[in-house]
């Protein structure tokens, strides 16, 4: 089984345990529609990839921490494209969980995946108990205050901010949550593994801030030019496009240097290389430094 099929699959688990007859069916729906079709599921791929690289001595609790990571990830993007926030009416190339289901159903499916996230976690066989404590606090600090997501949807609303604390909050403590749980799951020491967290995070949000400028709308399943737009900051905005993809490269480039000596450095690093190509094609690159040459 490859680790997309395994996620599905765990994904798929942990959404059913809500479905039953005697709840609201619109909200269910709604949830369900948050999380298929999914996206790329990096998160919950680099969680999987750490664990087995450090072991995977206990699957279902790394299943479980992948599970979690996923549905705050949803969570979050249920909640920006909302109207308060960048009133996006595509996801994912759907419609997006307030555009099919109302702004109210929205708001409630987000906050029922970030019950859900924490269910599936607490639900875990408890083959090492000893692990469950710190897995939810490391994932926690991912998404709460004053560095996790909720931050980095948060500095949007102040009057000035750091771009480099706005993409460690928005995107880089996610990832080096997925990195860090994936450790502690299996029983390896999280503390290496949060380098190579922080450093894809930058490198996402980057390529987000380069794809957002250069990709359709068909290609990124959402409307592009959303940052000028909104008025958000960006590394386009801050380093101009070709100095946005420069640093993208440097700073995937550090990634693949953050991946500590292990059983499985190497698939790690062709995973990142591999991510890297997907998010910025070498033909974009190559377009650009023609038209700017």
């Amino acid at each position: 089984m490859d680790l997309l099929q395994r996620i599905e699959l765990a994904l798929s688990a942990a959404l059913s345990t809500t479905e039953v007859a005697s709840g609201p069916p619109r909200l269910a729906a709604a949830v369900r529609h948050a999380v298929f079709p999914g996206g790329a599921r990096v998160r919950p791929r680099l969680c999987v990839a750490v664990a087995l690289a450090c072991g995977d001595d206990d699957p279902v609790l790394t299943d479980a921490a992948a599970v979690a990571l996923e549905l705050l990830h949803c969570a979050s993007l249920v909640h920006d494209d909302l109207p308060c926030f960048d009133d996006s009416p595509l996801r994912r190339g759907v419609p997006s969980v307030h555009s099919a289901f109302g702004e109210r159903l929205a708001v409630l499916a987000g906050d029922a995946l970030i019950v859900l996230a924490f269910q599936a976690m607490a639900a875990a066989p408890a083959r090492h108990p000893q692990r469950l404590a710190s897995l939810i606090g490391l994932v926690a600090r991912g998404v709460g205050q004053p560095h996790g997501i909720v931050a980095g949807q948060a500095w949007e609303c102040e009057p000035q901010v750091s771009l480099r604390e706005y993409q460690r909050a928005k995107t880089g403590a996610l990832f080096a949550a997925a990195t860090m749980a994936g450790a502690e799951a299996a029983g390896g020491a999280p503390a290496p593994w949060r380098a190579l967290g922080e450093w894809l995070g930058e490198a996402y949000q980057v390529a987000d801030d380069i794809r957002d400028v250069l990709a359709d709308s068909a290609t990124l399943g959402k409307p592009t030019g959303r940052d000028l737009t909104l008025g958000r900051p960006s590394a386009v905005a801050s380093r101009g496009l070709r100095g946005a993809v420069d640093h993208f490269h440097d700073v995937v480039q550090h990634a693949v240097q953050a991946v500590p000596e292990c059983k499985g450095a190497p698939r790690l690093r062709a995973l990142v290389r591999a991510e890297s190509e997907r998010l910025v094609p070498t033909a974009w690159c190559d377009q650009l430094v023609r038209a700017t040459a």
